[in-house]
């Protein structure tokens, strides 16, 4: 019996009308509505006929996430008052309950794409709509501009809804456009119905937190959370959704609440099916506390709710492409996001939010999730765009464009497994790939394996794999593999399921199934280690220290303490992260292979052949067979290639720079001088900098670097005659040299002084009685050299690069000063127009000259 009062109290309802007439004009419609208004339940059952009156349809409604999925499939068919498989059914991968009379079905994004595939047409399907488009999940994008393709070409008659629980509607009003010229933007349809709406309080957490990281939280905010909580359940009544980013932190606050007077539960993606559908049937009288991840901010009605405690954070995915390693980020909650949060505690009575930061903070949040197409792995998405006839995709309506770099790095992979030819265009094998349900290199790793291991076995590791195992299993695969054969938990029971697909999904070579047996005379472990090194080649990774590995792809790679893994000479990595500022991976999940299973997985990175190179300081000659970086094997060569050693001492040269040579006095002299000039006159004075010299080499390291076959050769490198070269002897300015930059300036004493051109200015040391006499500082290319005037003890007692201001003003107090400490020598009233010595006043005396003392 249909429960009519339900129905009516569901706000969206009085958009019905509004919303029948975009889709009779046009076809298509934005339907935006708050959260707990309806749109997911009732739209879908009116847009069928099964209420109100409308033409009997058969409607697909795609949802993110299987729980979603299952959720409100349940609660459509308890509006009609049934059972679901009936009118209302749905379908999430490995699992079905439809039937014949099915007329709506509610199914996850992926399944929808894996249709689109299989029968682009949708045969015996009216309209499609597409739930919680604002969330920007890659495969509600790629079936969006999949759908807009078949309705421009194939169902003109297809109906198409992108529903959303925010105000971005422009976005998907634009895609949902009519390619005929001049056509407006898709209708927008808006809800106005708020539910019971909720108050949102700021319960900022104490200062002096730290930011998360990586998947790193303070614990001094899961403390406040969990306080928070506490303080909700004294406060209010009703049960409280508490959300925290991640099952980490999920179990540590469920510790935290020990002891408070109600039931704690943990939802998640992985929680079991049992545990799932006790949340959302509700409490049997008991007060219950829901600690639960973003799977609950959209499509689910907790019942009993009324106060939700939002800590702000979530957790979004992050690829470096150029390892092939993935990791999530904990970043904090869009406002869209935190807004469907909010919406949850107003879906059955007007409830609480309890917003864990500040008021503040609410206008530094990012206004929408990062679309998924911008920070994901794009394998899966790049096979389907090839699949679909659009290997760049860039023919397809898609909000966001695919990012090249992570296209690039997609179509490589593709590549690597035979998914895609070198155009990139679907092969066969790709096209099988495609519709296995799985990421591509699973669905590599299990088409290679089953005839050596036998489907059933390739299969169940590709589960495990796909599925990946809780954290309590342990990170040896092998291991984890036995216990998900004995055990009775929500994973083993998800993990049979997903085995059974796959193999029956694994066609045979005629067609027919691959043997499912054992099969090669392979063990558990050898398998392990095979399926895994073929779903990841770039994985593979050979021991280099206890615990520590260097995968093939170059990335380093550590095994916690204490894993029976560390132990092993080579690993096939299935599951691994790079912690934020960590320069090694983090192994989760692995199997032992040999080195003969490591090479042939990872065939494609083999290579032979001779390499020089500068290493550890000198030349290394040596023929290596490499796997990627790993290095397997290496011999010294005795006659390598001259162009290959000169090149080694070169890049030497670049990375330990011309220090490398050995530079005496006069060489370092001459590179002081040419540098002054170069500074202060330019060209055609060369650039003696590091960076110049390395930039000239060919014009006055030859011909000794091409002799020299190691680095003792390159001491022996005559410099100073080597750095002359590069002198401007072509335009005659060479001759010039000592002119321009004299090595030595001879002052009134008659001694010839050197200058010191290593700073900012020519240094000119010299003793102040050698000096008397000079009026005008002496210069060297035009600029007054720095005149550092010594005592007769050669200690500085002055520096100018005025004289005549010197000798004026000065002078007197050095004069008076150091008179009576030096008295032998001369120290005359008027220094300008004295006569200059090397010598004291007695041996100036005998030289027949006089002073006024």
């Amino acid at each position: 019996m249909i429960r009519t009062d339900a129905l009516d109290r569901l706000p969206v309802r009085d958009a019905l009308p509004e919303l029948f007439t975009a889709l009779d004009g046009r076809g298509t419609a934005v339907l935006s509505a708050p959260p707990g208004t309806g749109k997911t339940t009732l739209v879908p059952l009116a847009l069928a006929g099964l209420i109100g009156g409308r033409p009997a349809a058969r409607v697909l409604v795609a949802e993110p996430r299987r729980m979603a999925v299952r959720a409100a499939a349940r609660r459509m068919a308890w509006l009609l008052g049934e059972e679901v498989g009936g009118a209302v059914g749905y379908t999430v991968r490995g699992e079905r309950r439809a039937s014949p009379a099915t007329r709506v079905e509610v199914v996850t994004t992926g399944v929808l794409l894996q249709r689109l595939q299989r029968d682009p047409e949708l045969p015996g399907i009216d309209v499609v709509l597409l739930d919680e488009c604002h969330e920007r999940h890659l495969d509600a994008d790629t079936a969006m501009a999949f759908l807009l393709d078949v309705r421009a070409t194939l169902r003109p008659d297809l109906r198409l809804i992108a529903a959303s629980a925010t105000g971005d509607t422009g976005t998907w009003a634009r895609l949902l456009t009519s390619l005929e010229d001049g056509a407006d933007p898709a209708p927008v349809v808006v809800g106005r119905g708020e539910g019971h709406g909720a108050d949102a309080v700021h319960a900022p957490p104490p200062p002096g937190l730290r930011p998360a990281h990586g998947t790193w939280v303070d614990p001094g905010l899961l403390r406040h959370v969990a306080a928070t909580v506490r303080q909700a359940l004294d406060r209010h009544e009703g049960d409280v959704l508490c959300f925290l980013p991640g099952t980490g932190e999920i179990a540590r606050t469920a510790g935290l609440l020990d002891g408070v007077d109600a039931e704690v539960l943990q939802l998640h993606g992985r929680a079991a099916a049992a545990v799932q559908e006790a949340v959302l049937r509700g409490g049997e009288g008991r007060r219950r506390v829901v600690l639960a991840t973003s799977v609950a901010e959209s499509s689910l009605t907790v019942p009993g709710v009324r106060v939700v405690v939002d800590s702000g954070l979530t957790r979004e995915p992050r690829v470096d492409h150029a390892r092939g390693l993935g990791s999530l980020a904990t970043v904090p909650v869009s406002a869209a996001a935190a807004v469907q949060r909010l919406g949850r505690a107003g879906r059955e009575a007007r409830g609480t939010v309890y917003r864990c930061w500040s008021a503040g903070d609410d206008v530094r949040r990012q206004p929408f999730p990062s679309p998924e197409i911008r920070i994901a792995d794009l394998a899966s998405f790049a096979l389907r765009a090839a699949c679909w006839g659009d290997p760049s995709a860039a023919g397809l309506a898609l909000p966001d464009a695919p990012p090249p770099g992570a296209m690039a790095a997609a179509r490589s992979v593709l590549t690597a497994i035979g998914a895609v030819d070198e155009e990139g265009r679907a092969t066969e094998r790709g096209i099988r790939m495609s519709r296995m349900g799985v990421h591509p290199r699973l669905a590599r790793a299990l088409i290679d394996a089953a005839p050596e291991a036998g489907a059933d076995r390739a299969a169940e590791v590709v589960a495990l794999i796909g599925e990946e195992p809780p954290r309590e299993y342990g990170d040896d695969l092998v291991e984890a593999w036995r216990r998900a054969r004995r055990g009775g938990d929500a994973y083993a029971a998800r993990w049979r399921a997903e085995t059974r697909r796959l193999t029956a999904a694994l066609p045979g070579p005629g067609g027919g199934t691959a043997p499912r047996g054992p099969s090669g005379g392979r063990g558990d472990d050898a398998v392990a280690g095979l399926v895994t090194a073929l779903a990841f080649p770039e994985r593979v990774a050979r021991a280099r220290g206890e615990g520590a590995f260097l995968m093939v792809s170059g990335t380093g790679a550590e095994v916690a303490a204490g894993s029976g893994l560390r132990g092993a000479r080579w690993l096939a990595i299935a599951v691994a992260d790079r912690p934020a500022a960590s320069a090694s991976a983090r192994v989760r999940l692995a199997a032992v292979v040999d080195e003969g299973t490591a090479s042939t997985a990872a065939a494609h990175l083999g290579r032979a052949g001779e390499e020089v190179r500068w290493e550890d300081g000198d030349v290394v000659a040596r023929e290596v067979r490499r796997l990627g970086a790993v290095e397997l094997s290496a011999r010294a060569l005795k006659d390598p290639d001259p162009g290959a050693v000169r090149a080694a001492l070169l890049a030497g040269l670049r990375t330990e720079g011309p220090g490398l040579l050995r530079w005496p006095a006069e060489a370092r002299g001459l590179r002081e001088r040419l540098a002054f000039l170069h500074r202060e006159l330019g060209a055609p004075w060369p650039d003696v900098s590091d960076e110049g010299l390395l930039g000239r080499v060919d014009d006055w390291l030859e011909p000794e670097l091409s002799r020299a076959r190691r680095r003792a050769d390159l001491e022996r490198v005559p410099v100073l005659e080597a750095l002359r070269r590069l002198l401007p002897w072509a335009g005659g300015e060479a001759a010039r040299l000592d002119e321009l930059a004299p090595e030595r300036i001879e002052v009134p004493s008659g001694s010839r002084i050197r200058v010191e051109y290593g700073g900012e200015r020519p240094v000119l040391a010299v003793k102040l009685q050698e000096m008397f006499g000079l009026r005008e500082t002496p210069e060297v290319a035009g600029v007054p050299v720095q005149v550092h005037l010594l005592s007769p003890a050669r200690r500085p007692v002055a520096v100018t690069a005025d004289l005549a201001s010197f000798w004026a003003e000065g002078y007197h107090s050095v004069r008076a000063e150091l008179r009576g400490r030096y008295p032998k020598h001369p120290w005359p009233k008027d220094p300008s127009a004295a006569e200059p010595t090397r010598h004291t006043k007695a041996r100036q005396a005998a030289r027949g000259a006089s002073g006024d003392s």
